[in-house]
């Protein structure tokens, strides 16, 4: 399991957010929610050794961060990013990428990880496009691959940012059903998320980042009861209860009106 103490992340000499603490529990799926700029990819990041830390402590399953060597990292945490360069390779040999480190130098793939690539790419639902070429894929469609790459890691903790980017909406519940399924398995997964509505439908537990600073954190019921979001976003969120559960939805924040 990994766990933040006292977490301070930001660029160079400039914190995004301060003693931010934490922990990403197996079988359950932690949102990242705030404004745009109060750190959610930073956290992330930082999270993950990509970026160095200002303050506080990472824990991977009780040791520092910084005990660990790159691999040892990769094998307990897979992370999609927001973004990627687009290689001129097909998809099976992208996926593949996520099992490097199981691999040695030269690497060389094993029937096993041909094996893992292939289930990752289903699992993602981008099972056809395992000979397509990443350049001639669309932009939602590169996205699977990249996720399938991420499931191929095999890691206890996968880090998803922004994972519905360029997806249609059948898509995107795809990710989050396949973010579930990863969950069920005893996985911690964690996602950035933009779409409050999803956020609140999908996730066990929201961690509220605003201001700098870690808001609140706690299941969808505590933090939509708890008014946090209405004051970071500026809007009112609402919910109406339907067969499949509740639907949280948004609404422009009326100002008082006068009176005379």
């Amino acid at each position: 399991m990994i766990e933040l103490k006292e977490l301070t992340v930001g660029y160079g000499e400039k914190p995004v957010l301060r003693e931010v603490s934490m922990v990403f529990p197996p079988g359950q799926v932690t949102v990242l929610l705030g404004p745009n700029g109060c750190g959610k990819s930073t956290l992330m990041k930082t999270a993950l050794g990509l970026l160095p830390r200002q303050g506080g402590e990472i824990l991977y399953d009780g040791v520092g961060l910084e005990h660990l060597t790159t691999r040892q990292v990769a094998r307990k945490a897979a992370y999609l990013a927001q973004s990627r360069e687009i290689p001129s390779i097909t998809a099976r040999r992208m996926v593949l990428h996520g099992r490097f480190p199981y691999l040695g130098y030269p690497r060389r793939y094993r029937a096993e990880d041909y094996e893992t690539a292939q289930k990752a790419l289903e699992w993602a639902g981008a099972g056809d496009l395992a000979d397509c070429p990443m350049q001639e894929l669309s932009g939602g469609q590169r996205q699977k691959v990249y996720l399938a790459m991420a499931l191929a890691q095999d890691t206890e903790t996968v880090f998803m940012d922004e994972p519905t980017t360029y997806l249609d909406v059948r898509h995107q519940l795809e990710v989050m059903t396949v973010s579930r399924r990863l969950a069920d398995m005893g996985r911690a997964v964690v996602l950035v998320l933009h779409d409050l509505s999803m956020a609140l439908r999908e996730a066990d537990r929201l961690a509220m980042l605003a201001d700098g600073a870690l808001r609140q954190i706690g299941t969808p019921e505590e933090i939509f009861a708890g008014g946090e979001l209405d004051r970071a976003f500026g809007v009112t969120v609402r919910r109406v209860w339907t067969e499949s559960g509740w639907l949280y939805y948004c609404q422009e924040k009326q100002e008082p009106k006068e009176t005379e």
